[in-house]
């Protein structure tokens, strides 16, 4: 299990425990524990409605892919630590980091 911090809309910040084990992308743990994440497209980064911010710990997340990068560049606003929550895979990595939600930006 890996343990991460989630940022909403209002700053409220909660932290939430997943499964490292399961293959689970990030976009499925946010629906999942009920944020307001819309994952229009159901995870194949077309969309960008599951943008997050990563605040901490995006070191050892890895770049965007292209296709990732691609969507990014379609939002009104964009960080230098944008992701797409469903490009991110649930693994030791995640540990500790702070994720806040983007998604109602858009």
């Amino acid at each position: 299990m890996v343990t991460f911090t989630v940022e909403d809309l209002d700053g409220k910040r909660q932290d939430i425990e997943a499964p490292d084990d399961m293959g689970l992308s990030l976009m499925e743990i946010l629906k999942a524990s009920e944020y307001p994440v819309l994952a229009t497209c159901g995870g194949m980064a077309l969309c960008a409605t599951c943008h997050v911010e990563i605040l901490e710990g995006k070191d050892g997340l890895g770049e965007a892919t292209d296709v990732e990068l691609d969507q990014l560049e379609t939002l009104p606003e964009l960080f230098p630590t944008s992701r797409l929550a469903c490009q991110i895979r649930i693994s030791e990595l995640l540990d500790g980091a702070v994720i806040k939600l983007r998604g109602e930006d858009n």
